[in-house]
């Protein structure tokens, strides 16, 4: 199952590539409106408050103090894992993980990097990298970047390549996709023990908290709002992810980190948001310091003000301006991928973006870009991080039955 969303904006809910927006990859200030930021759950010493924002601004939500990056690196000097949440396709959330990295190695912290972006049986590709045996260009051919991850390279090319300089060596996490596919719409209780070899050995299946953090993610109105049933499935794939994630770095940790080392996970914010998701999954089975960096836009997707957040949403908040647009270009649509027969068929239609200006509907299927067929949102993908703002794609698209040509200018909404 692949839905995959190349939005103009960032989207309520982002995929990354496998199930439906299941990452949760982050929002510019939250993905289904600002009452994310506000609920009173997780972390008991601190739900019961809220902590200014402030633009350009780390706020240390346990003392609601300003800290500097060095500040910190300090802070986290009893902390082994830190999860840091992402969204994906926001360059300032990346430089905010970069400038962190380099904050704890230059405070003299043993730094060790785990990703999202790779499942944890990519790990060879990662090790060739970390000894430096594969070029820039080899290492996002041979690792299979845009199939295992589809973000646009550039926006974590600084954090790779300064890990590979300054010896900082980077982990695979994830999970296959094709086991998270089978936990969604098996169960665990069906999968088969190749399947569930890929598992955690203990993972927490429910919280109430968590499912209500999770169920606030989907907006009432988006177009991809499924049934109770749907929701569960996607919520077993959820806890899943988040124990895997958590598990594969903290045996990282573990097995190459030294007395001193720090384990810095870059990781969808939903999966770390006010600690339910990762940390709460591994908190039972490690004794080190467990904390979370989330970066919140100090403007929401309606553009108004966020002002506060929740102090439980995470030990540290870093304020960022509004995004306006992504540095990247995207189209803004939401493909059908494998759910059905034509993995070019548009579902959806993002407001005010690239596509709808240049006509697409819902419904239309997308046959092809400058000569190369859809044949899935991986090509789509891969084919997208080679155009930039100003480009015209040539696209061939089908609707009512019949082909159509039409040109879709990569142009920024203002």
């Amino acid at each position: 199952m692949a839905i995959v969303r190349i939005s103009s904006g960032v989207p309520r809910l982002l995929a990354t590539g496998l199930v439906l927006g299941l990452a949760m990859g982050a929002p510019r200030a939250l993905m289904a409106g600002q009452a994310v930021l506000h609920l009173e759950i997780g972390d008991p010493g601190r739900k019961g408050r809220e902590i200014p924002l402030i633009l350009d601004g780390i706020t240390d939500t346990g003392t609601g103090k300003l800290v500097t990056p060095d500040e910190m690196a300090q802070k986290l000097a009893g902390t082994g894992i830190l999860f840091i949440g992402e969204n994906h396709t926001n360059q300032e959330f990346h430089d905010v993980q970069m400038r962190t990295i380099r904050a704890l190695h230059e405070a003299g912290r043993e730094v060790l990097i785990g990703l999202e972006m790779f499942p944890y049986t990519e790990q060879p590709v990662l090790d060739n990298w970390n000894a430096g045996r594969y070029t820039e260009s080899g290492f996002v051919e041979l690792s299979r970047w845009y199939d295992n991850w589809g973000y646009h390279w550039n926006y974590y090319r600084n954090i790779f390549l300064y890990a590979r300089e300054n010896g900082i060596n980077m982990y695979a996490v994830n999970s296959p996709r094709e086991v998270v596919k089978s936990v969604r719409t098996k169960g665990f209780e069906n999968l088969s023990p190749e399947e569930a070899a890929h598992l955690p050995p203990r993972l927490a299946t429910d919280n109430d908290e968590h499912r209500r953090m999770y169920r606030a993610f989907f907006d009432k109105d988006d177009a991809l709002h499924m049934n109770d049933a749907a929701l569960d499935g996607l919520y077993r794939a959820q806890t899943m992810w988040d124990a895997t994630m958590g598990w594969n770095a903290l045996q990282a940790l573990r097995q190459h980190g030294g007395p001193n080392a720090i384990m810095v996970v870059l990781i969808g914010a939903g999966h770390v948001t006010f600690g339910l998701g990762s940390e709460r999954q591994i908190d039972p089975y490690y004794d080190g310091g467990i904390a979370s960096l989330i970066p919140v836009t100090v403007v929401d997707d309606d553009r108004k003000p966020v002002k506060q957040v929740r102090a439980s949403y995470a030990n540290f908040v870093w304020g960022l301006p509004e995004e306006i647009d992504t540095v990247y270009p995207t189209i803004g649509i939401s493909l059908m991928g494998a759910l059905g027969k034509d993995p070019g068929q548009i579902i959806q239609v993002s407001k005010k973006s690239v596509a709808e200006r240049a006509g697409l509907k819902v419904g239309d299927v997308l046959l092809s870009l400058d000569g190369t067929p859809i044949s899935s949102d991986k090509t789509l993908r891969r084919l997208l991080a080679e155009y930039r703002w100003g480009d015209v794609l040539k696209a061939v698209i089908r609707r009512d039955g019949k082909e159509t040509a039409l040109n879709i200018n990569l142009r920024r909404a203002r």
